[in-house]
């Protein structure tokens, strides 16, 4: 019973000491394997991996016979097309700079009368010719929308350079560039005539600018040309539509979403993160007899009260019409997970290792970039030595310096979101974040300290330490020496609260596997108290007990680290079901 039975847990003295020798005796170690789970453990669906791993990725495919073909074509039509881009070019950069000729406070006034309409005729009649002379095939769909319906184009999915086609004929829109590309010769002056909304990396201000001038413009009633927007902000394999920046969507102000569509057998345009250089597309594209194209405008979004309050919504709702007319599915990958993703290739783990979703991941767990980044420099250590950069039961166990045992295998199981015996950085971030981090306070460190310090003097010897690791995963001959001379930072052979305290906080999984071992404890000691209550003929009956998952029960028991409560206060150290 738990009702205060003499003898059980009262005090701190002599009736304490047995109680805890009962505990390291009922250890789920010597038991043999753990007991199987009746129920899954719960999840949280949005947590769920996306439907396309890695959307910033694009093979190289190119067969022997695509080769050949390339070569052969590529004789005649690339120094061909070549010139005429060469001349097309030098026709437009003399037209953007009469255009732009003694413009006063260039970028800041917008272009009037006849300067716009040479913009808008010569230079969207040039861009047609141009790709025309690349070998675009362009074929336009749907209404496209005048500057009072939809002040600003929004396009997707964005996947290469060649996207820039959407200009011709929506009468060359302005567009938003990195101000570095304003000094380019030649091209400078061609972007600076569309004039561009310019973003400066260098400014820590860029981003709110930006914004700031997207609505001025949008709200300027027919001042300004119409803005064409990327909102992906980076460039994908179109194999669906990541997370919308919400700069075109602040304005609060119709937008009309733009369908890019390569119809090609070969694909020669897609430019990723990992796949073919801008050099090696353009070639291949200028060998290729044609290359087609499709440009969908979809009607005007008008957004509603709740979407001009709510940017967020508002471009998920735009996303979610233009993902459904493409056919594809959408997901939380933002350009951070592609930093992320250029870190992991740098550590030698698979580039895809760094993706997590990292906006969806780091609103929903209070995460920011430097930290995810720190913990991918933790998971590469980990996964060093495994293929395909995911962490086995072997190397999770010997990052921990720990043998393979139920209390690892646990904890190792609440990592393992997909249940596929490994984890992936994705599930180490969630993990930490929703596991061992809320599991790692105050109040758990000293309880196990406590636990550990078997003479209560405030000191945690070697002896004491291996007695109870020993005790707990159920392996005597544990050496546990070299984790014992990591926690000892001053290297006297004790180890204080506050050394103890400090690895902890750097380390976090051991306050989880903490908790998890206290959990397996009580259930164990609840199971052998109803033993003790059971009649010889139903303790030695052939009927089985049920299995019950041990997240399921939160038996509590009596010792020094866990001492007797009211009935009231069974709350468990596990947070498995925050998860």
């Amino acid at each position: 019973p738990r009702g205060g039975a003499p003898g059980h847990g009262q005090g701190r003295g002599v009736a304490a000491r047995p109680r805890r020798r009962r505990l390291l005796r009922n250890r789920p170690g010597v038991s043999g394997s753990m007991a199987p789970r009746v129920l899954p453990l719960p999840r949280q669906q949005s947590f769920s991996p996306p439907p396309v791993p890695n959307p910033f990725v694009h093979p190289r495919r190119l067969s022997s016979g695509d080769k050949l073909r390339a070569v052969l074509q590529g004789i005649i039509l690339l120094p061909l097309r070549a010139v005429c881009m060469i001349f097309l070019l030098l026709l437009a950069w003399l037209f953007a700079s009469i255009a732009t000729f003694r413009h006063p406070e260039k970028g800041s006034v917008p272009l009037q009368g006849w300067r716009r309409r040479m913009i808008q005729t010569t230079l969207s009649c040039l861009t047609r010719t141009l790709f025309f002379v690349m070998g675009f095939q362009v074929k336009v769909k749907g209404k496209i929308a005048s500057l009072r319906e939809a002040p600003i184009f929004v396009a997707a999915p964005h996947s290469s350079f060649f996207d820039a086609i959407i200009c011709a004929p929506t009468g060359m829109p302005s567009i938003v560039s990195r101000a570095e590309n304003l000094s380019t010769p030649v091209f400078g002056t061609i972007l600076s005539s569309l004039q561009p909304v310019s973003v400066s990396r260098q400014d820590p201000d860029s981003r709110k600018n930006t914004v700031t001038e997207i609505t001025k413009r949008a709200l300027s009633r027919g001042q300004w040309p119409q803005i064409l927007i990327f909102p992906e902000g980076t460039c994908t394999n179109r194999s669906c539509l990541i997370t919308f920046k919400q700069g075109a969507f602040i304005p609060r102000v119709p937008v009309q979403p733009v369908l890019l569509r390569y119809p090609n057998k070969l694909d020669t345009v897609t430019w990723t993160w990992q796949g073919y250089s801008l050099k090696e597309l353009c070639i291949m594209t200028l060998c290729q007899l044609f290359t087609r194209v499709e440009v969908e405008f979809l009607p005007v979004h008008v957004p509603t009260e709740e979407e001009k309050n709510d940017p967020i919504l508002f471009a998920n709702r735009v996303r979610q019409t233009m993902a459904t007319a493409l056919n594809v599915p959408v997901t939380d990958h933002t350009f951070e997970d592609c930093r992320l993703m250029i870190s992991a290739g740098q550590l030698t783990l698979p580039m895809e290792a760094g993706l997590v979703e990292f906006t969806k991941i780091s609103k929903k767990l209070n995460l920011k970039w430097n930290h995810v980044r720190e913990q991918l420099d933790t998971f590469a250590a980990i996964a060093s030595a495994s293929k395909g950069g995911r962490i086995g039961i072997e190397e999770f166990a010997e990052y921990l310096k720990l043998p393979i045992s139920d209390v690892l295998k646990e904890l190792f199981l609440l990592f393992d979101r997909n249940g596929d015996g490994t984890i992936d950085f994705r599930e180490y971030v969630i993990g930490l974040s929703i596991l061992c981090n809320p599991a790692n306070t105050e109040e758990t460190i000293r309880m196990a300290f406590k636990l550990f310090d078997m003479d209560e003097d405030g000191t945690i010897t070697a002896d004491e330490f291996a007695s109870i690791i020993q005790s707990a995963l159920g392996v005597p001959q544990l050496d546990v020496s070299m984790l014992f001379k990591e926690i000892d930072a001053d290297e006297t052979g004790k180890l204080s609260y506050d050394e103890f305290k400090d690895f902890a906080m750097k380390h976090p999984e051991y306050a989880k596997l903490f908790t998890t071992y206290l959990d397996l404890q009580r259930y164990q000691l609840d199971m052998s108290e109803e033993d003790d209550f059971e009649s010889p003929e139903v303790k030695h009956s052939p009927v089985r007990k049920t299995t019950v998952p041990v997240s399921e029960t939160t038996p509590i028991a009596r010792n020094k680290v866990c001492p007797e409560s009211n009935e009231e206060d069974h709350s468990s150290t596990s947070d498995k079901k925050d998860d």
